[in-house]
């Protein structure tokens, strides 16, 4: 801390802090316990994944999506495929885009429970944090279910999803730590297929957020510290290019789900919830109607699926792997196989631009291509990156700590932001 002159002081917060959400170094310039000035120091995350996609073939850079975002997996992946899909005119089978929408979704709770905990102990409050890692929990055993890992999935794929739903769900064992009463009540919902246990989650979940309204939407602290704290205005949010929860809470209803629909939400029934004052305080309440309807949004695709049984990738043998039975058997498959994963496909000359409703805001690839089997050039909109930028002008005239409110309050994940 320096002083720079009367009553003035310069404060380092973070890298190191834990409030910083990462790795994020804030300078801030203090009038006493106010804030003056806000300057950013981004980069401190930097892992130059543009230009790593360059000396990659396209499928392998699937991975590199699930690091972005390292809360918001699959919706990542969810963009990248579809510029992958636009490129080449592949069409995605119906149950495959089911698939994806449901975990796009499920990636949506999850990433709301872990900002909603987070955010939470920013402001003081410890116990949230417990009772959403227990929803957490679930959620992430139906990633591990689907793709055989709790974070980096790689689960999406171009032209449909890496396999299908399975059958069961992995069980809790017997051990000394728990009774026979509590692990049978830990497996009551297991005992069906994945399916079962999604639709389980789906009819209790709904009494889940109402218990983390219980414990925050009416607590005075907690409304004391959000109420009217980092407002902003819907013409000035827009011009600052914000999207997602940071502008929904201003009253504009921009949700990429509705207003440019992609993959099935144009055949789903679901509402986008709206704030008036653009403060922390609709943010918060907006995310909580979100995790709602994100809730309803997956229990019409469980329904879906269960009545159509299907593929979930296309026939296309330059461009989706063979089965392993067709690969033991046919020449053809093998060799298919071999040049894929060696040699990858092949895009068009050309670029495209796709973008999906991620749960911070609006993430998009843009995708060159040279008609070689690796991009030319790509460049990601990362959601948080213009919540980021306008962290001064939030600030301003806020006290120090309202600073870990606003900053909280945009769910910035540095992975994206510094690429």
């Amino acid at each position: 801390m320096s002083k720079t002159n009367k009553d003035q002081y310069t404060l380092n917060l973070g890298p190191q802090h834990p409030a910083a959400h990462g790795v994020l170094r804030l300078i801030l310039q203090m009038q006493g316990e106010t804030v003056i000035n806000i300057t950013p120091h981004i980069g401190l995350l930097h892992r130059a994944t543009e230009k790593l996609v360059e000396s990659k073939p396209y499928i392998q850079s699937i991975g590199y999506m699930d690091r972005l975002d390292y809360i918001s997996m699959m919706c990542n992946e969810h963009a990248y495929v579809m510029a992958l899909e636009s490129m080449l005119n592949l069409e995605v089978p119906r149950r495959a885009e089911y698939i994806r929408v449901m975990y796009s979704e499920i990636t949506r709770l999850l990433n709301h429970l872990m900002w909603l905990g987070a955010h939470g102990l920013d402001l003081g409050a410890m116990s949230v944090f417990l009772y959403c890692f227990r929803e957490r929990e679930d959620l992430l055993d139906m990633y591990e279910a689907a793709s055989g890992a709790r974070m980096h999935a790689m689960y999406f794929r171009p032209g449909g999803v890496a396999r299908d739903l399975p059958n069961s769900m992995p069980k809790y064992k017997k051990s000394s730590w728990k009774s026979d009463k509590k692990l049978g009540e830990m497996n009551a919902a297991r005992s069906g297929t994945l399916l079962d246990f999604i639709e389980d989650f789906t009819k209790r979940f709904p009494a889940c957020v109402d218990e983390y309204e219980t414990l925050l939407t009416n607590n005075r602290v907690f409304k004391q510290r959000t109420v009217g704290i980092g407002v902003i205005e819907a013409d000035r949010a827009k011009a600052l290019g914000f999207t997602g929860h940071m502008l929904r809470s201003t009253g504009v209803a921009w949700d990429l789900r509705k207003t440019q629909p992609y993959s099935v939400y144009n055949e789903l029934e679901f509402a986008v919830p709206l704030g008036k004052n653009g403060d922390c305080y609709d943010r918060y309440l907006l995310r909580m109607e979100e995790m709602r309807q994100s809730n309803h949004i997956i229990s019409q695709c469980v329904n879906w699926l269960r009545e159509n049984p299907g593929d979930v990738l296309a026939k296309s043998p330059k461009i989706v792997p063979p089965s392993k039975l067709d690969m033991k058997n046919e020449m053809e498959a093998l060799i298919h196989h071999f040049k894929l994963y060696s040699e990858g496909f092949i895009l068009p000359e050309g670029e495209i631009y796709k973008s999906v409703e991620h749960p911070k805001g609006e993430f998009g690839v843009y995708l060159v291509s040279d008609g070689s089997n690796k991009p030319y050039r790509m460049k990601i909109r990362a959601a948080g990156f213009p919540h980021l930028s306008a962290i001064s002008e939030l600030c301003k005239g806020h006290m120090l700590s309202d600073v870990v409110t606003i900053l909280s309050s945009m769910d910035i994940v540095l992975g994206e932001i510094d690429r």
